[in-house]
C-alpha cells in the first residue's frame, strides 16, 4: 500500500484524468501514467481459480493511487479534462466468482449507485471535458443504465467477442 493516498473532499489536483473504478487497470496501456489518478474503493490482492491459466490460478492486484467511492468523489467541481467511468457491471455472482473478483459486484441499490456515479463523474469533469463510460451488458442492458443519467452519449462502440461490452463517449456542456 505504499503510495496510497486518501484525499479530502473538494481537493484540486494537477492530474488531468480520473479513473474512479480502476480495478486492476486492465485496459490501460500505461498503468502508471502521471496524468491519471487511479482510484477504487478496493485495495487488495486476490488469487482466484482460472482454468485458462497454465497453473490454474490468476492473481489480481487492485492497487489504486487513491481509495475512493465513485458515488462521492473527493475532488473539486470541474477538476478533470477526462474521466473514465468503468463501474462494476455484475448484479449477481457467486462468492468465489472470478468475474466478481476481477470487476467487482453491484449491490442491491445498484441503480442509485450508478446514478450517483454518473452525477459525480460529470461534476468533477471540466466544461467541454470528456467522459468515457464502459459497460458490459451480460446482466444489465446498456439502455437500462443510460436511463440513469440525463446526459446523452456522443457516440459509442460495442466490443468484445460477443459485442456485449460498450464504450460510450460523452462531452460535458
Amino acid at each position: 500500500m505504499d503510495g496510497l493516498k486518501v484525499t479530502g473532499s473538494g481537493e484540486m489536483t494537477t492530474e488531468r484524468v480520473l479513473d474512479p473504478c480502476c480495478g486492476s487497470r486492465m485496459f490501460w496501456f500505461d498503468r502508471q501514467h502521471p496524468d491519471v489518478i487511479y482510484g477504487d474503493k478496493r485495495c487488495e490482492t486476490i488469487t482466484v481459480t482460472d482454468r485458462s491459466s497454465a497453473d490454474g490460478q490468476r492473481t489480481l492486484r487492485i492497487e489504486p493511487d487513491v481509495l475512493m467511492d465513485f458515488r462521492a468523489l473527493p475532488y473539486a467541481d470541474g477538476n478533470f479534462k477526462l474521466v473514465v467511468f468503468d463501474p462494476p457491471h455484475l448484479t449477481s455472482a457467486g462468492p468465489k466468482s472470478w468475474l466478481a473478483a476481477k470487476y467487482g459486484k453491484l449491490g442491491p441499490d445498484w441503480r442509485e449507485d450508478i446514478r450517483l456515479g454518473f452525477s459525480e463523474c460529470f461534476r468533477v469533469l471540466a466544461p467541454d471535458g470528456v467522459l468515457v463510460f464502459k459497460w458490459n451488458e451480460t446482466q444489465v442492458r446498456v439502455k437500462e443504465v443510460l436511463a440513469l443519467t440525463d446526459k446523452k452519449p456522443l457516440f459509442g462502440h460495442p466490443s468484445g467477442r460477443t459485442g456485449l461490452t460498450h464504450w460510450l463517449v460523452f462531452m460535458k456542456d
